[in-house]
């Protein structure tokens, strides 16, 4: 590397990585943009460009949205061409073949939100928070083939609120990777890889709407956790009649009942028992209506004290 630091190709697709992106920016040159391709859009089917990709294209950056990355020698050569000494992935959404990541002299970096080996793959940010854990972080990592088996660059844990759902807990992260790639950008050749520990892996699939249903059967902490995890998708849904009900607000309350059983409903909301304690929950959404005030819906409902919502269980594969 020469003066002005290492020449970065930036692969990622959505908001998440737009201010990592822009840290980038702001101390070393990035030479290729690399997003997923665009996608139908709302009700229109809009052709619209993922956020990073529209990012690239204000900013006038070389841009490149190949539909695949396996045997694509046209866009390698891109690669190639735009000299970049490194690339950095921010949730880009594909896997790097190997022909690929030998590209770049420094290799790839990724930016991963959780302490790897704990959390590997697409929702870490989404499961750390469902599984009630109190502390996440964010990992800079040198990409291998593998799903986020690479050997550690960087790490540094962050500290989750209590309240934070996965749109809090997603700001943080992204405003930790900022920093952090910038720091290893910035010292490329003192970087000391640490194998990951394989025995100390957990893994982070992405979300299907199921992981959005309650399941009364669980604490309410559990239920108040979950909530946390799927507020940006796909929300917590509960069932009443065999009808789906969006719910939001969700926080520990005290009570005891059957679960899923309505224990009381006020001003504050609807009281839900759960296996241990119960759930307030402040706002619910009947299907093609709008959220609304839980103890309004309860009254329109006829939901009251001794209503039992529908009790959800996953099928065990």
């Amino acid at each position: 590397m020469t003066g002005g630091g290492p020449r970065v190709a930036f692969f990622g697709s959505p908001a998440f990585a737009l201010p990592v992106l822009d840290a980038i920016r702001e101390h070393f040159q990035v030479v290729l943009v690399v997003a997923q391709p665009d996608k139908p859009v709302g009700r229109g089917l809009k052709l619209t460009p993922p956020p990073v990709a529209a990012r690239a294209a204000e900013l006038g950056l070389p841009l490149a949205q190949p539909k695949k990355l396996r045997g694509n020698a046209a866009f390698e050569a891109t690669l190639r061409e735009s000299g970049a000494d490194v690339a950095v992935t921010c949730a880009y959404g594909k896997i790097l073949p190997l022909s690929v990541l030998n590209i770049p002299r420094y290799g790839f970096l990724n930016t991963h939100t959780s302490l790897l080996p704990a959390y590997r793959g697409s929702a870490p940010i989404q499961w750390a928070l469902v599984n009630g854990e109190a502390v996440t972080g964010t990992t800079i990592m040198q990409t291998d083939e593998g799903m986020d088996t690479g050997p550690v660059l960087l790490q540094e844990a962050l500290p989750i609120a209590p309240d934070w759902t996965s749109l809090d807990l997603a700001d943080a992260l992204s405003a930790q990777a900022s920093r952090l790639i910038v720091q290893a950008l910035s010292n490329l050749d003192g970087l000391s890889p640490t194998p990951q520990d394989e025995a100390r892996a957990t893994h982070a699939p992405m979300l299907v709407k199921e992981d959005g249903f309650v399941r009364w059967g669980d604490t309410a902490a559990q239920i108040v956790n979950r909530s946390r995890g799927v507020a940006a998708w796909p929300q917590t849904t509960a069932f009443l009649g065999g009808a789906r009900l969006k719910l939001g607000g969700l926080s520990v309350t005290a009570g005891s009942g059957q679960p899923g059983e309505v224990l009381g409903v006020t001003e504050s909301g609807l009281t839900v028992a759960a296996r241990d304690g119960a759930v307030l929950i402040r706002t619910v959404q009947p299907e093609a209506r709008k959220a609304q005030p839980a103890h309004t819906w309860a009254q329109g409902a006829g939901v009251t004290r001794g209503t039992r919502l529908d009790v959800w269980e996953p099928t065990q594969s």
